[in-house]
């Protein structure tokens, strides 16, 4: 392909340029390594985001035997580059995000065709995939920073706690969950937010988006905007139970960040990707700060305390 320029990926195995064509541009995704989920499902879940009217990318073209889709350029302006500016009117935006998250969350269609014309049905978020996520902080973490003996001592407990966590969620799995819902992967395009990157979205607990965007490792925030982002998706839920709600809210949030650390982790060791570290001290905070809001994460607390000292007080 001509005219192509090399543009700054992410965490995934995939590889992105820009094609320019006169006045007109294009992204080109391409993908050997989960190729299927990052071609193929992307395809899928985009044409539901477009048929319920959230702006997603459009297909343009495709060649899945030579492992690229050409799709839609919703250029450089990501709500994480307008946010990080200090005179940016950060809750404006959050309330435009909010927005968007309850169109996804309101989403009722389970399948897709995608360009090869099979129907893709989204699979749900059930514990089982909760717990083998979380599991990732002990198969890549722990290798660093503690002995074999004392990782397999921790690794037992954490499982056990883990998976009596997942039990304690309230909410259904019955809700469009994007999975990776926060401000890096959403677009100022014309004054309208596009979301991009869902390839990984699954039927799940709706306060596992809120918890990604409220408890987004990438994007600091203070204890009172994350408070104001919190009720301003609280009040546009008139039938929900906050109560519930909030409960299942720390559980994901601190399940999710864990398993950050642990994708964190691996991108350094196996794929070289060193960059990613330097966030893993504020996930840490993050997890602090949940673990001491609610008594369900005694246990958890417990364990990390005992065997990273430092990050959990």
């Amino acid at each position: 392909m001509k005219n192509l320029k090399k543009i700054k990926g992410d965490a995934s195995h995939r590889k992105f340029f820009r094609r320019n064509c006169g006045n007109n541009s294009s992204i080109v995704v391409f993908s050997k390594k989960e190729k299927n989920k990052n071609l193929l499902v992307y395809d899928a879940i985009n044409k539901i985001l477009i048929k319920n009217k959230v702006l997603a990318p459009n297909l343009y073209k495709e060649n899945y035997s030579k492992n690229f889709i050409e799709i839609e350029d919703f250029g450089d302006d990501t709500i994480f580059k307008i946010l990080i500016k200090k005179k940016s009117n950060k809750l404006f935006y959050f309330k435009k995000v909010i927005q968007i998250l309850n169109k996804i969350q309101n989403i009722k269609d389970k399948s897709a065709k995608n360009f090869k014309n099979k129907t893709y049905i989204i699979p749900k978020y059930n514990k089982e995939v909760l717990i083998k996520e979380a599991n990732l902080f002990c198969e890549w973490y722990l290798k660093k920073k503690l002995s074999k003996n004392n990782r397999k001592k921790f690794t037992k407990k954490f499982k056990k706690i883990i998976k009596s966590l997942s039990e304690n969620l309230k909410l259904k799995n019955n809700v469009f969950v994007h999975r990776d819902f926060h401000i890096s992967n959403l677009m100022l395009v014309k004054n309208k937010i596009g979301v991009i990157d869902s390839q990984d979205a699954l039927l799940g607990n709706r306060a596992y988006d809120v918890a990604s965007l409220i408890d987004d490792v990438r994007f600091k925030t203070s204890k009172s905007l994350k408070n104001r982002i919190y009720k301003l998706y609280i009040q546009k839920q008139k039938k929900l139970d906050k109560k519930k709600f909030k409960n299942d809210f720390e559980i994901l949030s601190v399940l999710r960040n864990l398993k950050v650390i642990g994708i964190f982790t691996r991108l350094a060791i196996r794929d070289g990707k060193k960059r990613y570290l330097n966030l893993i001290p504020y996930t840490w905070t993050l997890i602090n700060t949940r673990v001491n809001e609610n008594k369900i994460f005694l246990d958890l607390k417990n364990l990390l305390i005992n065997n990273f000292k430092g990050k959990i007080e």
